[in-house]
C-alpha cells in the first residue's frame, strides 16, 4: 500500500487534518499571547503536519527571534 491509497481513506485524511488544524491552533494561539511575531508567520505558512507546531509549543517558544523589534515597529508606525 502507498501513501496515496493510505490517503484516501476518508479516516486518515480527517484524522491528518484534524491533526494538524489542533497542533497549528495551539501554537497559533501561544505565538500570539507571546507576541512573537515571526513565529506566528512562520507557522502559519509552513506546513509540517503538526510537527514544527509541536516543536514551538515544548521548545521552541522560548527563543523570541527579534526580541519584539518587528512587532514594535509595526505598533508604532501604524499608531493612529
Amino acid at each position: 500500500m502507498d501513501i496515496q491509497q493510505i490517503l484516501s481513506i476518508p479516516g486518515v485524511a480527517i484524522f491528518i487534518l484534524v491533526w494538524s488544524l489542533l497542533w497549528k491552533g495551539l501554537a497559533l494561539w501561544k505565538a500570539a499571547g507571546k507576541k512573537h511575531l515571526w513565529w506566528y508567520i512562520i507557522m502559519l505558512i509552513i506546513n509540517t503536519l503538526g510537527l514544527l507546531e509541536i516543536a514551538y509549543i515544548f521548545y521552541l517558544s522560548q527563543w523570541d527571534l527579534d526580541k519584539g523589534r518587528t512587532l514594535k515597529f509595526l505598533e508604532k508606525k501604524f499608531k493612529k
